[in-house]
């Protein structure tokens, strides 16, 4: 049985990045304030609440600008993103001037912008709010939601992720003509197939970056500072395939570490950050000798042409 210790010490980067095994969608909370300005945060805190009646919840930090309107706005909208919306993440996750500028959208019930081509929207009446820490904890009663079904937008350990059925859930290891039709198609869909290579290819990859001691966004943040010196937040976000808000996390994480230091707005690499870099580039080589190892030179070079070509256009 675990001790429960009144005297527990609790490292604030360390708790973030054990909550981080927890996968989430991504959504952007927009409203308008009682002074009739609109606002809008990329969060991954949304969660449903009651269906009788129709609750949702999500979370904001107190000290966060945004907070005050949100607090006097009679509705709020939850827009979940869909897959191919990582952009719009990342642009509402920016501190800046005006988040709406060149953003398509419309005002919903009591103000609150909608955006289009999301998996699903959610238009609210604030309903409660209540004290959670340093959080405070919004409630909403659902007036009304749309369900467009397009495939959402996830976050896991740091990094974006996709939806795709797990291979022994109930639905997969059913046997019938449409299924054996569908999975057919699946296997054989480059698409599907680019991701599935991903995905096996990093999870033989991360157990070996735990023996760095380093996530997944932290390593990939030291492989592209070592490639290309001076870089800011917003130009690894470019690389890194995380929200700016991740990449702001593992920054600190490796500035806390002696990894890199802050230059300006950009970062540069410690010698023990060099250091560190050239132990994940050790790995990373190591690791696709390994994965390549059953094809010949010529196939590889192939395969890099081919996924250069696809980036190119």
């Amino acid at each position: 049985m675990t001790e429960i210790r009144d005297d527990f010490d609790l490292d604030p980067r360390a708790f973030r990045r054990a909550l981080g095994n927890f996968a989430t969608g991504v959504t952007i909370i927009t409203a308008q304030s009682s002074d009739g300005d609109i606002v809008g945060v990329t969060a991954s805190s949304f969660n449903s609440l009651s269906v009788d009646p129709p609750l949702i919840l999500w979370s904001s930090m107190k000290e966060a600008k945004s907070c005050p309107a949100f607090e006097s706005a009679t509705h709020f909208a939850v827009n979940i993103l869909a897959s191919d919306q990582i952009d719009m993440s990342n642009h509402f996750a920016r501190q800046q001037e005006d988040k709406f500028a060149g953003i398509e959208w419309e005002a919903g019930i009591g103000g609150a912008p909608i955006f289009p081509n999301c998996a699903g929207r959610f238009q609210c009446e604030s309903y409660e709010k209540v004290d959670g820490g340093d959080h405070w904890i919004f409630i909403g009663k659902v007036i009304t939601f749309d369900d467009f079904g397009r495939s959402p937008l996830c976050f896991h350990q740091g990094s974006y992720s996709m939806v795709f059925s797990h291979p022994g859930s109930a639905s997969n290891a059913e046997e019938g003509p449409a299924h054996g039709a569908t999975a057919g198609r699946i296997s054989n869909h480059s698409f599907f197939l680019m991701l599935s290579a991903v995905r096996s290819y990093q999870a033989k990859y991360r157990p070996k970056l735990e023996t760095l001691g380093l996530r997944l966004i932290e390593a990939r943040s030291l492989l592209v500072l070592s490639d290309q010196s001076g870089l800011d937040a917003n130009g690894l976000v470019m690389h890194v395939n995380a929200p700016i808000t991740e990449v702001h996390e593992a920054l600190e994480n490796l500035i806390a570490q002696q990894l890199i230091v802050p230059s300006g707005d950009s970062y540069r690499l410690t010698d023990d950050g060099r250091a560190m870099a050239t132990q994940c580039w050790n790995l990373a080589d190591a690791h696709a000798v390994e994965a390549f190892k059953e094809f010949s030179d010529e196939q590889v070079a192939n395969f890099r042409t081919v996924l250069r070509g696809l980036i190119e256009n």
